[in-house]
């Protein structure tokens, strides 16, 4: 499929997937007209792509992850990428508890904000 049907499919922009190939995490062939084609299976490897980035992980660790998502087993030092991948999900669970306080600090505020016998500030 060319890039144009991937990006229709998987709602990602053409920018991104031209992206994901220039990063090593997607692969097309090139036709002797210069477009881009796709195997069926692109659709799935975009998709997993997707919820590694939206789980945060930095495109190094997404190529290294990438095989598990056609059921190989990933490149080099399963060991140190697993130790990586942790250290990036202990990041996120630090920034989501930092939200968390914002987001409460804001709740207070704007409780406050509707009781008109509250102090303004």
């Amino acid at each position: 499929m060319r890039i144009g049907e991937l990006s229709r499919l998987t709602g990602v922009s053409t920018r991104s997937l031209r992206y994901y190939e220039e990063q090593g995490l997607l692969v097309g062939e090139r036709l002797p007209n210069g477009y881009r084609d796709y195997a069926p299976d692109a659709v799935d490897t975009v998709a997993f792509i997707q919820d590694l980035f939206s789980a945060g992980l930095p495109s190094d660790i997404v190529r290294d992850v990438l095989p598990c998502a056609h059921g190989e087993r990933p490149p080099g030092d399963c060991a140190a990428l697993f130790a990586r991948a942790q250290r990036v999900r202990a990041a996120l669970v630090e920034q989501e508890e930092r939200i968390a306080q914002r987001r409460r600090t804001l709740d207070q505020f704007l409780a406050k904000g509707s009781d008109p016998r509250a102090a303004r500030v």
